[in-house]
């Protein structure tokens, strides 16, 4: 009974070992000096079993308060390789279910990396399934439903930090939403859930005031889904109006009596803004036509 209680810690202490290794950063098969050399090669890896390998051992440095093992090496070298189609089916898959799980978890994340960085690498996973679909109905489903309750989730709003880098949570929702609404697997139904989930990180009602770009980054997304023309004008209408909506205010004008009251002004015209010069600017139809007078008429009543 003892030696098999031995045999058991023994394996259950490997096998612990062996989950450390796993997440690891930089992985147990490489440096930081290698990755280095490799990013300076543009992250040209022949041989393409340890290109595929080293893609899914990344993932842990996504989490990595180390903003150069994080932003500069994981997630640039993700990007190239799922953008120059380097990586099979297979590993795309697996970057899939380890990314949404990393999501989806609800486990403390201190620093506060870990869920931004899955977003934005997820981000990149949704635009290859767009390019050359590779998740089913259902998985795509289950991205669309994880990437609307990460963006309305958001209440950490820190976005650069000399010496940590990004965290930027808002934006990264917002880049995965926009690969989302781009792609014509998604249907009107869950075009609205995401443009709604858009809508609650607007102007946050912590009052937090955006200035990393976050009003562009929501933006885009809306966009997207309104050139799709799945959405009507009259949905637009009624979206935009709940955009200008000064509530929890009594009226803009009582916008100037709070710091809260200027933060939800600041971040409501900035993401207003940013709609109608991208508006202008497409020479788009469908968004001209749905999307450019609620707009233009929201501006009008911000003091």
């Amino acid at each position: 009974m003892l030696l098999r209680s031995l045999r058991l810690l023994t394996f259950g202490t490997l096998a612990l070992a062996s989950l450390a290794r796993a997440q690891t950063c930089p992985p147990a098969q490489t440096d930081i000096a290698a990755l280095r050399a490799l990013k300076t090669a543009q992250w040209k890896l022949e041989d393409a079993a340890k290109r595929e390998a080293l893609a899914v051992a990344l993932i842990p440095c996504l989490a990595s308060p180390n903003p150069e093992l994080r932003d500069g090496i994981a997630f640039e070298a993700l990007s190239t390789w799922l953008r120059s189609k380097q990586l099979s089916a297979a590993t795309q898959q697996t970057l899939f279910q380890r990314l949404l799980t990393q999501l989806q978890s609800e486990a403390h994340d201190t620093d506060g990396f870990a869920r931004p960085f899955a977003t934005l690498a997820l981000s990149e996973v949704a635009r290859a399934d767009r390019v050359t679909p590779f998740l089913s109905i259902e998985e795509r489903a289950s991205l669309v439903s994880t990437a609307v309750m990460y963006l309305q989730g958001v209440k950490d709003y820190r976005g650069f930090a000399a010496g940590e880098g990004w965290r930027h949570g808002v934006a990264h929702g917002a880049d995965l939403l926009m690969q989302l609404a781009l792609n014509p697997a998604v249907d009107k139904g869950q075009l609205e859930r995401m443009v709604t989930a858009v809508q609650t990180q607007i102007a946050p009602i912590s009052g937090h005031s955006y200035i990393f770009g976050e009003s562009e980054r929501l933006a885009r997304p809306v966009l997207y889904a309104a050139r799709r023309g799945l959405l009507d004008a009259a949905w637009w209408q009624a979206w935009v109006q709940a955009v200008v909506s000064p509530a929890p205010l009594s009226a803009w004008d009582a916008a100037f009596e709070s710091t809260a009251g200027l933060s939800r002004l600041h971040n409501t015209k900035a993401f207003l803004l940013a709609l109608y010069v991208n508006v202008q600017e497409s020479r788009n139809e469908v968004l001209l036509s749905t999307l450019l007078p609620p707009v233009r008429d929201a501006l009008l009543k911000l003091p």
